[in-house]
């Protein structure tokens, strides 16, 4: 409530009268929440670290038990200055479990995970595979190259010399693509669920597909040894790894082996075992061609920056089982360099048609964000060309400048945090990060929308068939493309969150323990500490840092102490110690252990807003009392 205040009349018993003049911020209609009991009284623990608890009404329990996740109608205030009350307005399931934490997110972001009858049906009803403009691709040994534990396989792939003389040392490359379009017809019951869902989201336990999976794992599965429909493109690339030519076919295939990364890599260093024994002939050019396009990716220069994924392993409870970083093997890079010429022979193909068209784009950094890159840099001595002529290549070879240094960890993070979103448009800007000019995504339609519209935009252009897309469409990209932009971020918090809840479960039983981890993030109100063996990440609030008066500074990603210039930066390695986890909202606060370095006083910014804090014992980090993120 923004209010204008006006000193009291003489006699009265306030100082001041307030009047209202605006609402800044409703209360939300509903939250959703995890019943809890208190005594004789229930009580709903927000799944939101932005919400408050709330408690539920006399009579507004309804059929919920403790622990049940509900979406409850918030009411109104009890008495003049009592808190809201709630009431149970659905019951949403039970949460005894670790393995329903995914639940939270689904029904947070109101993500869709029920397939209507009417597309369930359409899937069991799927047509035969169609041999009308089909070409018989059968006998070339197509391989599959996924994750140990994929359960779909929509991506194969094949590489041999090319035998035209005029092109000596160059290879015939071929990826071939589950043909989605054959089976989800423009304006069915599966097409307008795809639409919706946007793309397919990936938990810990489980996954939320685009497409149910009668079509995901069966039908549109390159399953070894199984007759399947396919889009596939033939590119030609020289020697050096220009691509000199290429081709789409609708094709029918077979997939000859089923590898994973790791099969793959020892047979790429001369060790094969298991499945990639029998197809060893056909891994050697494959390998052979990757080396000719990752010179010419060199060449090309996209930008390199070297971020660890880890993946969070769960068990069969749904509790976290361990948290590992996964090797990236020259395999992993084969099949996502195999899949970006793909990508862009698609776009090229199209553009040429002038057939509609949803590209993948991703902008230039803003010029704010290079202006904070900017001064960042100039913190420590080093400097960005103007951003009229920055490329990727600018980024990279401050990365390789930087790599052994001190700042080494912290530039990878600014870096990425300079970088603007990739979206989907009809109105292409080129892949700033790629380096390209034109970039379409065509190699994921199982599991992605927008892969479904260039493969039916393709079949369409191309006249391969029936699945093309509807006239008309031109008119619905743009709308088509904003709204698959938006189900991506929605998926990408969702996932982020999902995985926060789960940390936050399995670390709140080691209160009081000690971690190193790495400053992720720099706040007027704290810092964010990554943590080294598992990812987590939590707070530690500015209160608690130490016996100064610290002052945020943007320009250096720092919090820096006004007397003593104590210095914590982003990036730097740091011990903390766990003081409350918080696994509803999978919200972590440490406490600060590590010192920090000390710079020069008078070195801050200029003008910089600090926060006082209380002091510590000499020597020794005072135990952090202010609250985490909730």
């Amino acid at each position: 409530m923004l209010a204008r205040l006006t000193p009291a009349e003489k006699g009265e018993g306030a100082r001041y009268t307030a009047r209202p003049i605006k609402v800044l911020e409703r209360p939300a209609a509903t939250m959703l929440g995890v019943v809890r009991q208190a005594g004789t009284a229930w009580r709903l623990e927000p799944v939101s670290r932005k919400e408050r608890e709330l408690t539920l009404a006399p009579d507004g329990l309804g059929d919920a038990k403790e622990g049940d996740l509900v979406r409850a109608s918030v009411a109104g205030l009890r008495g003049r200055y009592g808190a809201p009350t709630a009431r149970v307005a659905e019951v949403i399931g039970a949460m005894r479990s670790e393995k329903a934490v995914s639940m939270i997110a689904v029904e947070a972001h109101g993500i869709p995970h029920v397939f209507p009858d009417a597309a369930l049906e359409e899937a069991r009803k799927a047509p035969r595979i169609g041999r009308k403009d089909r070409e018989d691709w059968r006998d070339l040994p197509l391989v599959t190259i996924d994750p140990v534990d994929a359960k779909d396989h929509d991506d194969a792939v094949h590489a041999a010399p090319d035998d035209d003389p005029k092109n000596l040392g160059g290879f015939v490359v071929t990826v071939a693509i589950a043909d989605v379009g054959w089976y989800v017809r423009p304006g069915s019951a599966l097409d307008r669920e795809a639409v919706k869902r946007g793309n397919s989201v990936y938990f810990p336990d489980r996954v939320v597909p685009m497409l149910p999976e009668r079509i995901s794992n069966d039908l549109c599965s390159l399953v070894e040894g199984k007759d399947r429909p396919a889009l596939a493109v033939r590119m030609v690339f020289s020697a050096d790894g220009q691509k000199r030519s290429h081709r789409f076919h609708r094709i029918l295939m077979r997939s000859a082996a089923k590898l994973a990364y790791t099969e793959a890599q020892s047979a790429f260093d001369g060790k094969a075992s298991g499945a990639a024994v029998a197809v060893e002939p056909v891994l050697g050019p494959l390998w052979d061609a990757y080396q000719a396009l990752a010179r010419a990716r060199a060449e090309r220069e996209p930008l390199e920056l070297e971020i660890p994924e880890r993946k969070v392993i769960v068990g069969k409870s749904g509790a976290i089982e361990r948290i590992v970083v996964p090797e990236r093997l020259e395999a992993h890079r084969l099949i996502e360099e195999f899949m970006i010429q793909a990508n862009v022979a698609a776009a090229e193909t199209l553009e040429k048609a002038k057939s509609p068209l949803v590209y993948r784009i991703h902008d230039a950094p803003s010029l704010a964000k290079l202006e904070a890159l900017r001064e960042f840099l100039a913190s420590i001595e080093v400097s960005l060309p103007k951003s009229g002529n920055l490329r990727p290549s600018h980024f990279n070879a401050i990365l390789s400048r930087l790599r052994t240094t001190t700042h080494g960890q912290v530039i990878h993070e600014v870096v990425l945090r300079t970088q603007s979103q990739a979206e989907y448009s009809p109105e292409n800007i080129g892949h700033f990060g790629l380096n390209l000019r034109r970039y379409a995504h065509f190699t994921s339609p199982i599991r992605r929308y927008a892969d479904l519209l260039v493969h039916r935009a393709l079949i369409g252009a191309l006249k391969l068939g029936e699945g093309g897309l509807p006239d008309g469409i031109e008119n619905e990209l743009p709308v088509i493309a904003a709204e698959i932009s938006a189900a991506e971020r929605r998926a990408m918090v969702a996932e982020r969150e999902t995985i926060d809840r789960l940390v936050a479960h399995w670390l709140a039983d080691r209160i009081g323990a000690t971690f190193t981890g790495r400053i992720a993030g720099v706040t007027r109100a704290g810092l964010f500490v990554k943590l080294d063996d598992t990812g987590a990440d939590g707070f530690v609030p500015i209160s608690t840092l130490g016996n100064d008066y610290f002052v945020h500074d943007e320009a250096r990603h720092a919090v820096i102490g006004r007397a003593t210039g104590e210095m914590h930066q982003l990036g730097d390695a740091v011990e903390v110690r766990l003081i409350e986890a918080a696994p509803l909202a999978g919200a972590l606060r440490f406490e600060m252990l590590s010192e920090g370095r000390t710079v020069p006083v008078g070195r801050g910014p200029k003008g910089g807003r600090g926060r006082p804090v209380r002091a510590r014992p000499a020597g020794k980090r005072a135990a952090g009392r202010g609250r985490g993120r909730r």
